[in-house]
């Protein structure tokens, strides 16, 4: 089980997705033609996506790395970037069965209507196989490792639930669709809280900016593609020795700007292709459950938050925090992480947030600031059970991505700085079994309001039909 799953996920999400997709299509009564066009759209903008990321980070790498080197920064914890973190959760036994174990999970959910949110997207399961991976090396105990992941899981979905209708009502052409990943779910509850603590400072209102109306208000200088040139002519600077060093250099500071306004430019023109390859099926999976499953009514396809991190406001405030990323870092007490590889990442930390903030460009930066303060330490506090499961799967694989260098601790933003994997890990490993209680009640409770909202929901719905 564990090689055929292995086989599978180590294809990669450009290549796993279309073939799910068109797998789910045909079986939910799509013709094979569209469905295998859909699958194939969403898997270019799988592949889209990881190319303009890769982008950002081999760009923004060597001049981050001069900038270390310039300023003598000396931070343990090696930024391992995400696919690492991916690399780790799969190639662990929890990983091996972390998508039937969650599938299984969610259609008991789904019966018993304790969730709404039909999960299918299957390639991010690794952030609850991460999570259960670094309990289960923690413990030396794999039910550990599942008990820690069916947490995350079951509170993700619920989350996802409860965010869905503003987040359809702010994005546009998202309707049945909700977003169960737990890193951006993690980030709800500062959302909602920072939001109302901004709104009762007076005169805060008037700070209302979103992105379009930065385009109004500054012009040239609000639109994401010439941000992105700036700031990545600043850090292009920033890279220099002295003086001379920037004249030398002026063609490849130039040249890093452009490439960060290419990637501000391309990534919602890939996003597109998701959104065009995901109607299909979501449309074809609503109208099935509707004819097959009654009380389904209002259930939601659960997709990436790859769908939306074009939005302009997403994309502004995930460029502006990249420099203070690394300054927060380097100033930081305690912080023991330099994030470069993760910078990719920036994005997903948005998508369930902007619903809250409204697109406010000012309050979501202010979230974004608490969040990376948090996610640094976070990663700081998880680099020792993270570089234990990672020094064994490079043992058994020998996969690169999860080789760390000899001196450091790795580490990674995405999925070791989200508070939910965090409290997780805190309550299963530092609590143990009063921990395990204390969550098990917490996983209960937010069980039975779902419930509660998913039968009002269903009620009042039908009384609407009526």
């Amino acid at each position: 089980m564990e090689q055929i799953f292995s086989y599978i996920i180590g294809m990669g999400a450009a290549v796993m997705m279309p073939i799910i997709f068109t797998i789910l299509g045909v079986c939910i009564g799509i013709k094979f033609s569209k469905a295998l066009k859909s699958g194939l759209l969403v898997g270019v903008g799988f592949v889209g996506l990881s190319i303009v990321t890769a982008l950002l980070t081999s760009s923004l790498g060597p001049s981050l790395s001069k900038v270390v080197e310039i300023y003598g920064l000396q931070l343990k914890v090696f930024d391992m970037g995400w696919p690492a973190a991916a690399a780790v959760a799969y190639n662990t036994s929890v990983g091996a069965l972390i998508i039937p174990v969650c599938l299984t999970v969610n259609i008991i959910m789904l019966v018993t209507r304790t969730t709404r949110t039909v999960n299918i997207d299957l390639w991010n399961y690794w952030h609850y196989a991460f999570i259960g991976a670094i309990v289960y090396f923690a413990f030396d105990n794999i039910f550990w490792g599942f008990f820690a992941a069916i947490i995350c899981y079951i509170i993700t979905l619920v989350i996802a639930d409860y965010t869905a209708e503003k987040f359809q009502g702010f994005y546009k052409d998202m309707d049945g669709i909700s977003i169960p990943q737990p890193f951006c779910a993690g980030f709800v509850p500062f959302a909602i809280i920072i939001n109302k603590l901004l709104d009762k400072i007076p005169g805060f209102d008037k700070l209302n900016i979103d992105a379009e109306g930065m385009k109004k208000k500054f012009g040239l200088l609000g639109e994401p593609l010439f941000l992105g040139i700036l700031v990545g002519c600043g850090i292009g600077m920033l890279a220099c020795k002295d003086g001379q060093d920037m004249i030398d250099n002026i063609p490849a500071i130039l040249g890093l700007g452009i490439k960060m306004g290419a990637v501000m430019e391309l990534i919602p023109r890939i996003t597109v292709l998701f959104i065009e390859g995901l109607r299909p099926i979501s449309d074809a999976t609503r109208e099935l459950i509707a004819k097959k499953f009654k009380g389904a009514v209002g259930l939601n396809i659960g997709m990436s938050p790859a769908l939306v991190i074009g939005h302009p406001a997403t994309l502004v405030v995930s460029l502006l925090l990249i420099p203070v990323t690394i300054f927060l870092a380097v100033i930081l007490p305690g912080n023991q992480f330099l994030p470069l590889a993760s910078l990719a990442g920036m994005f997903y930390l948005f998508p369930l947030v902007l619903p809250y903030t409204k697109g406010n460009v000012v309050k979501t930066f202010i979230v974004g600031l608490v969040i990376i303060l948090i996610g640094l330490y976070l990663v700081t506090i998880l680099a020792p059970f993270f570089t234990e499961a990672a020094q064994d799967v490079y043992q058994k694989t020998k996969d690169g991505a999860v080789n760390i260098p000899a001196g450091f601790q790795g580490g990674a933003l995405d999925f070791a700085g989200s508070p939910l994997g965090w409290i997780i890990f805190e309550l299963t490993y530092g609590f143990k079994y009063i921990g395990a209680a204390i969550l098990i009640i917490i996983t209960m409770i937010s069980l039975i309001f779902n419930r509660r909202a998913i039968i009002k929901y269903q009620r009042e719905h039908k009384e609407t039909d009526k």
